[in-house]
């Protein structure tokens, strides 16, 4: 039956911004130098005439999303022209409910959209299947803010059967038939925590690896952040396909590290690895592994978890198999985290983690959620070098959902610019000075900001 709560959209705008980055960053073997963020504004009517206008922002991030695209250039315009199409036609949806309904509806109408898409700029390929759901991420968490607002409640307290038509069964599968997304998430966000600070490949640890100062007073090394932001977690991207490096950069991570803690009296912190999809087979992580226990075993105990180090076709690929690896630490599936099924092939491929990305959409993050703790998967947050309202928005789906471990949060580093303003309005998420985001400002109405 139709509940008073459902919502219809009534209207839609869309607009883009590019911010150029701080420094470059390195994406699988490409460099990226700048981002266009994506703005969505939707307004929409409940059943019973309120009326609330949410909002949804997010980096279009292509070299990650369709890293073999024949052209970046145009690839990125074809996401974007996707991103605005769904937008626009999101008042002509004709359907109302729940935001996972309405996030249903455009998923049918997506991968057509995003097939004109491509034809309309020039391009033969099809747009993958992760590109699609970053196109259109921004859409969805306007949607979901907005309907929180409407009834003046945070979007994470309204996942039960009160206002949802239907139950998780309906989404997913009859495996999680009476179930709702309350039962996965959190009400009340948690106060605080842990953030993880990328470590890029081209970014300088020391003094020494200083070729060309940025000299706008942020820190420049690795060491600088630690002591300037009272860092514990490390992201450390890796090569994937040079061993020796690999070996070398977190062991000469673990070096900076430790001496910069021993001086401010810090005995624990951790690490993350990303190979950015670069290693061949789960024997390289081993071989890693192994080369890393050699060389340092305090900074291989201190490894929280690995990031999906093979390529994201999973399908058919028996040397990524990743128990043997996953008995050592949690490997997390990334990349080919698009749905329920790609979740269950990287079970059975022996990943023990997810990696829950705002970027994927609301909808499909909260049902992967639900998912990986129905199974007992470690489960951790990223963004995608996410400034502003996207990382408030990363923030607080890692702050509602239990069990995750910690937050990325790599803007303030690449892309400060996109901070102004926000970081004036919650400080307690932009100034970082004991290595955590203060988390409990996100209990506001919709997204929580």
């Amino acid at each position: 039956m139709p509940k008073p709560t459902d919502i219809r959209i009534a209207a839609t705008t869309i607009a883009t911004q590019q911010l150029d980055f701080r420094t470059p960053i390195k994406f699988g073997g490409q460099v990226v130098r700048s981002a266009v963020i994506v703005d969505v504004e939707v307004r929409v009517e409940t059943a019973d005439g309120r009326v609330a206008t949410g909002n949804g922002s997010m980096p279009m991030g292509n070299i990650w999303a369709w890293p073999r695209a024949t052209d970046p250039t145009l690839a990125l315009e074809a996401m974007i022209r996707l991103a605005t199409q769904l937008v626009h036609d999101a008042p002509s949806l004709g359907v109302s409910g729940h935001p996972l309904d309405l996030s249903q509806e455009i998923d049918r109408r997506r991968t057509e959209t995003a097939a004109a898409s491509c034809q309309a700029v020039g391009l033969q390929e099809p747009m993958p299947e992760l590109a699609q759901l970053v196109a259109a991420s921004p859409l969805d968490a306007a949607i979901h803010d907005a309907y929180g607002k409407a009834l003046e409640a945070n979007a994470f307290c309204v996942l039960g059967p009160s206002y949802m038509t239907h139950d998780l069964g309906h989404y997913l599968d009859e495996e999680f038939q009476g179930e709702y997304l309350d039962r996965y998430t959190l009400p009340k966000a948690k106060p605080s925590m842990p953030l993880y600070h990328l470590v890029g490949a081209l970014d300088p640890l020391t003094d020494a690896d200083v070729e060309e100062p940025v000299g706008d007073g942020l820190p420049e090394t690795l060491a600088e952040w630690i002591a300037a932001d009272g860092l514990t977690h490390l992201k450390i991207k890796l090569n994937g396909d040079d061993l020796a490096w690999d070996v070398e950069r977190l062991v000469a991570v673990e070096r900076v590290a430790a001496e910069v803690q021993a001086r401010r009296g810090v005995e624990v912190w951790h690490y993350s690895l990303d190979f950015n999809e670069r290693c061949e087979n789960v024997d390289y992580v081993l071989a890693f592994l192994a080369g890393v226990a050699e060389r340092s075993k305090s900074a291989l105990q201190r490894v929280q978890y690995i990031e999906q180090p093979t390529q994201r076709n999973l399908t058919d690929r028996p040397e990524y198999r990743m128990h043997a690896a996953a008995k050592i630490k949690p490997v997390v599936i990334d990349e080919s985290l698009t749905d329920l099924a790609s979740l269950r092939l990287a079970r059975r491929l022996g990943y023990s983690g997810v990696a829950l990305k705002a970027c994927k959409g609301q909808s499909e993050s909260l049902l992967m959620a639900a998912a990986a703790q129905k199974y007992g998967m470690f489960l951790c947050v990223q963004d995608l070098t996410c400034p502003g309202a996207s990382f408030l928005h990363s923030a607080s789906l890692a702050a509602h959902i239990p069990g995750v471990a910690a937050i990325e949060g790599n803007g303030r580093q690449y892309c400060p610019s996109g901070n102004r303003g926000w970081s004036d309005r919650f400080p307690t998420m932009f100034q970082i000075h004991d290595g955590t985001v203060g988390t409990a400002v996100l209990d506001g109405p919709g997204l929580g900001f």
